[in-house]
């Protein structure tokens, strides 16, 4: 683990190497799994001012979930998640051929919406976990990523490196900057 500031980063953040193959995996992590991707309070007030430009992107079966359920449900330890369309998809993914794409992030790009993603969205495949005195940045590993794996490998690309931008999105320049510092003493211990 690599301590920095109050964050324990787990060796595979630095190890692993990781980028997506939206091409080959098709969006698999927005379908697959047994609940809807974690959300924060704040994020979900987010959403919620942020719907009207994101439902024209929305499947019909998404929006009818939000409509009728609302824009974040629970999973089974009773943390906030985004909803699911009959138990699979998350309900903000739209389709483009077979691949699954977020609703929320296209209304972003478009200059629509001030919400790009739910930030467990965009760290992906980092977790956060909390507790009272520190938070914990995990690799978490999925078959659904195998293809990101083989592409990583093939371009040499670490997964902090990868995450670049919602790590910084989620903690900031500087501690970003940390992060390569303590990346760097533990590949160069000379230093």
């Amino acid at each position: 683990m690599l301590p920095v500031g109050n964050v324990l980063v787990s060796d595979d953040v630095r190890d692993v190497k990781f980028v997506c193959d939206i091409a080959r995996c098709h969006g698999g992590c927005c379908v697959a799994g047994d609940a809807g991707a974690p959300l924060e309070p704040e994020e979900i007030e987010q959403i919620m001012e942020n719907l009207d430009a994101v439902i024209p992107y929305m499947t019909t079966n998404g929006i009818n979930v939000v409509k009728e359920g609302g824009a974040f449900d629970y999973d089974m330890y009773g943390k906030f998640v985004t909803p699911l369309v009959d138990g699979r998809e998350c309900a903000f993914v739209y389709f483009t051929g077979r691949i699954a794409r977020c609703a929320i992030e296209k209304a972003f790009e478009k200059g629509e919406s001030t919400f790009r993603k739910p930030l467990s969205c965009h760290l992906y495949p980092i977790r956060i976990t909390r507790s009272e005195n520190f938070e914990a940045a995990n690799y978490h590993q999925w078959s659904v990523c195998v293809k990101a794996l083989v592409r990583g490998a093939k371009e040499n690309v670490p997964l902090y490196v990868f995450l670049k931008e919602p790590l910084i999105r989620c903690y900031g320049q500087q501690w970003y900057e940390e992060l390569l510092q303590a990346i760097d003493v533990t590949k160069n211990p000379s230093h």
